[in-house]
């Protein structure tokens, strides 16, 4: 299960270099349901995402580069690039910073995850988070693949 609230935020924070930055790149195979490849650095993925928005099911399984590879070009859509920076906030919780790439370049937004329902509705956000757009399906990234640029 996964349970994570999603954060506009008014600035980002400074010297991220001394944060851990993961590379992410990924693609949608199906959007209803999700089913995304993603490359996280090095490690390759499939995911399932079941129905939801505040908590979901999600499954993850391993693929090799080789599959990830083949897969990635039968993405629908636009591929997302992203640099995920994650950063401790006083509360015990890992803010994952996401800096989008490519197309989406400009958009940033941070996600925190949580072990309970109770957890992530009892939680104090930072400062220099604003609007909560976990219910906003605009900045869920795979609706933000099938987003036309003209």
């Amino acid at each position: 299960m996964e349970i994570e609230r999603k954060f506009l935020i008014s600035k980002i924070p400074e010297n991220l270099e001394q944060y851990h930055c993961r590379e992410i790149q990924q693609g949608y195979l199906s959007t209803d349901p999700v089913v995304r490849v993603r490359k996280d650095n090095d490690d390759y993925y499939l995911t399932y995402k079941g129905k939801g928005k505040l908590a979901r099911e999600e499954y993850n399984l391993p693929l090799t580069k080789e599959s990830y590879e083949h897969l990635i070009k039968k993405s629908d859509g636009n591929i997302i690039t992203k640099k995920r920076y994650e950063i401790p906030d006083n509360t015990g919780h890992t803010i994952e910073l996401d800096i989008f790439e490519d197309v989406f370049e400009g958009t940033v937004f941070a996600e925190v995850e949580f072990e309970s329902i109770e957890d992530a509705n009892s939680y104090i956000k930072p400062d220099w988070f604003t609007e909560d757009v976990t219910d906003n399906r605009e900045y869920h990234n795979s609706n933000m693949s099938q987003k036309i640029f003209k």
